[in-house]
């Protein structure tokens, strides 16, 4: 099947890198959270490569904190994906701000956005193609991949989803658990962007407007997610890389 022919073909992706990394200090103090390296890669790396493996021919990228850091790093990357850099020195603008400051860049095309901690071990399908291959633009405003609570290594907190038998997403309730949590990935239509706030905005805005529409779907990770938000959970990640790779 030809690009042309194939309508679920997404080229572009959004990746947050721009964020001050705090729980991730005192590494973070000189290095951006997405420079910090995990199995010998930065995390950007591991984003980005992910990116590249899933299709993906344009990534944009934005920077805040130490942002001649990741300027550098990314100068530095060949191959695919090629990097725009969304320069936020003058102001974070947070995960939804951050996006809408270079929503042109994606035209009316869907897109993908990766958080660069985003981190997993893939099942025997890459998580990346099996998201555009469900991408449904028809039925679905935002895809997310999500991951078991339960199983999701370096993660203590209550959840984010219940999904139902459609793969339709709804938030948890207050002091209940969720079977599933947001794994950093997500497909999202740029059109949802047109009637946000000026300045800093968080994502969940939309998921919540795409709730409301039951619009916003799940699909459930193929793999192991590995939540690397502090220095120690590195040393568990890389462990369990290293697992894996024994039993592969």
């Amino acid at each position: 099947m030809s690009d042309e022919q194939n309508p679920k073909k997404i080229t572009r992706a959004f990746v947050l890198a721009a964020g001050l990394g705090k729980r991730m200090r005192p590494i973070t103090a000189t290095l951006p959270k997405p420079l910090v390296e995990v199995a010998g890669k930065a995390l950007i790396d591991h984003a980005l490569d992910r990116a590249a493996a899933g299709g993906i021919e344009t990534a944009v990228v934005n920077v805040h904190w130490l942002a001649d850091l990741m300027e550098g790093h990314l100068t530095h990357r060949t191959g695919a994906p090629e990097i725009v850099v969304s320069d936020e020195r003058d102001a974070l603008l947070e995960t939804g701000g951050g996006v809408k400051r270079a929503i042109d860049r994606f035209g009316h095309e869907p897109f993908v956005v990766f958080n660069s901690d985003s981190f997993w071990l893939e099942g025997p399908r890459p998580n990346l193609g099996r998201l555009i291959e469900a991408w449904d633009p028809d039925t679905t405003d935002i895809l997310l991949l999500v991951a078991p609570t339960a199983t999701s290594l370096g993660y203590d907190g209550a959840g984010d989803f219940y999904m139902d038998a459609d793969g339709r997403l709804s938030w948890r309730g207050e002091r209940e658990v969720a079977p599933f949590i947001y794994a950093g990935v997500a497909i999202l239509k740029p059109e949802l962007f047109a009637d946000t706030p000026e300045g800093p905005f968080s994502l969940t805005l939309l998921f919540d407007r795409a709730i409301q529409r039951n619009r916003l779907k799940g699909l459930r990770l193929d793999g192991q997610w590995l939540h690397v938000g502090t220095p120690e959970a590195i040393q568990a990640a890389e462990a369990r890389v290293r697992d894996s790779a024994r039993i592969v």
